[in-house]
C-alpha cells in the first residue's frame, strides 16, 4: 500500500483502553493511534480528516497533560447536527480514536465500559468541538479553522478540470499531490499557523 510519505510524520495518539486491556486485545491497554489509520478508515485524507484528527490529539494533551489518555472516558459535542456538513466525518474519526459515540456503540460489562451516549450534536457552544473528561468534568474546548493554511493556486483550476472531465492523468495526479500537500501543512506544520487549531479550558 502505496501512500504520502508525510503521513507517518504525524504525530500519534496514544490511549489507554481499560476494556482492551481486559478483554486481551491490547498488551496493558495500550492502543496507538497513526493518522494512516483515520485515512483508511475514512478512505481519504483531506483538510476535514486532518483536523478531527488534529482536534483530537489536541483536546487529548489539554485533558491528559501527564498521563494516557483513557478511551471510552471522553465526552464529546459538537454544535452541529449530526447530518449538517462535514460533522458527520469528523464524528466518525473523533469515535474512532476515543471510542466515544452517541448511540450506536459498545453497551458495556455490568455497567462499565460503556461507550454509547459520549457523544453528543446540536449542542450550545461555539467551538468545532467540546471534549471532556467523565471521571474529572476537566472541560476544553477546540477550534479548528484551515482557512488560514491556503491551498495551492494550480489547486483549484485543476479540479475544475477534473470535474469537467477534460483533466489528463499528468493533471489528476497533480491534482491529487496538491491536495495532500495542503493536508501535509495542516498536519505537520499546526504551529506555523497561530488560528489553525486553538484550545480553550473550561472553568
Amino acid at each position: 500500500m502505496t501512500y504520502p510519505k508525510f503521513y507517518d510524520n504525524v504525530q500519534d495518539i496514544v490511549l489507554y483502553d481499560p476494556l482492551s486491556e481486559l478483554l486481551g486485545s491490547f498488551e496493558d491497554g495500550v492502543i496507538k493511534f497513526k493518522y494512516i489509520h483515520v485515512v483508511k478508515s475514512a478512505g481519504h485524507s483531506c483538510p476535514t480528516v486532518a483536523g478531527a484528527y488534529l482536534m483530537t490529539a489536541t483536546a487529548l494533551k489539554a485533558l491528559y497533560p501527564d498521563s494516557k489518555p483513557v478511551r471510552g472516558e471522553i465526552d464529546v459535542s459538537f454544535k452541529e447536527s449530526l447530518e449538517d456538513g462535514v460533522a458527520g466525518v469528523i464524528s466518525n474519526v473523533i469515535t474512532q480514536i476515543t471510542g466515544a459515540t452517541d448511540k450506536s456503540g459498545f453497551k458495556g460489562l455490568n455497567g462499565k465500559f460503556a461507550r454509547h451516549s459520549l457523544m453528543h450534536f446540536d449542542s450550545n457552544i461555539e467551538s468545532s468541538a467540546r471534549f471532556m473528561r467523565t471521571d474529572t468534568k476537566e472541560t476544553v474546548d477546540v477550534y479548528y479553522d484551515p482557512s488560514c493554511v491556503a491551498p495551492h493556486p494550480d489547486q483549484m483550476p485543476l479540479m475544475q478540470k477534473i470535474m469537467q472531465g477534460s483533466a489528463s492523468e499528468d493533471e489528476k495526479k497533480r491534482f491529487g499531490e496538491l491536495w495532500q500537500l495542503r493536508v501535509e501543512k495542516i498536519l505537520c506544520d499546526s504551529d506555523s499557523y497561530d488560528t489553525l487549531i486553538r484550545v480553550k479550558k473550561i472553568v
